[in-house]
């Protein structure tokens, strides 16, 4: 099993460094700020729940491999696209955006469970922590992204996100709690995958008081 959590680790990694880096492409940041964008994307959330917990130094400071293996993932993105990809054609634009919306939701499933986990280790017993972890895990590097290229966090404007970190925490806890950890990883991360995809290929979204009145408050 520990072999699985370091590669779900790396999975979710890789997909958040590209999330990160294709963000900073759109927003027409140079080199050094899309390894940036990328290293924060994939370590942010990481960072933010290490704090909660009371780990310190975080794990991205004590362990490189995870702050590597993402600069090395946003170098490559950068490459393809500067050398082969135009991101002014159309086609290009919506290859890119949906590579986007597979990676950061390929991310925010496999961060989520590993916050979970890591919490659990703490407290087996506090499925509210366990959960809050889990989904400060999932998010937090994806919020720090979007403030970074002053833009409204993905959170708060995009289709069932966070709902979808916070079900698949809660059922990850609770197997978890019921002592069935394999399926808790991989039946949690899989229920926020099949969310987000189908919340975005459906557009599903939570009601909002202009879409009522027609005016935005």
């Amino acid at each position: 099993m520990e072999q699985s959590i370091i590669f779900l680790e790396l999975v979710g990694t890789v997909a958040f460094a590209i999330s990160g880096a294709i963000t900073a492409l759109g927003a027409d940041l140079d080199l050094f700020g899309v390894i940036a964008l990328g290293v924060v994307t994939a370590t942010g959330g990481g960072v933010f729940r290490d704090i909660v917990l009371g780990s310190f130094p975080p794990e991205a400071f004590v362990n490189p491999m995870y702050v590597a293996v993402a600069a090395a993932t946003s170098l490559i993105v950068f490459l393809v696209v500067y050398i082969g990809v135009h991101t002014k054609s159309e086609k290009d634009a919506k290859t890119l955006k949906r590579l986007l919306l597979i990676m950061d939701s390929a991310g925010l499933a496999m961060f989520t469970v590993m916050g979970v986990n890591t919490a659990f280790h703490t407290a087996p017993d506090n499925a509210f922590l366990c959960v809050f972890a889990g989904v400060l895990t999932g998010v937090g590097g994806g919020l720090v992204r979007d403030i970074l290229v002053t833009s409204l966090p993905y959170i708060f404007t995009r289709h069932i996100y966070a709902i979808a970190s916070i079900i698949g925490g809660m059922i990850c806890t609770w197997l978890m709690q019921a002592g069935m950890k394999t399926p808790a990883i991989w039946g949690g991360a899989a229920v926020i995958l099949i969310i987000r995809l189908l919340s975005a290929h459906y557009h599903w979204k939570l009601p909002k008081v202009s879409d009522k009145t027609g005016k935005h408050h």
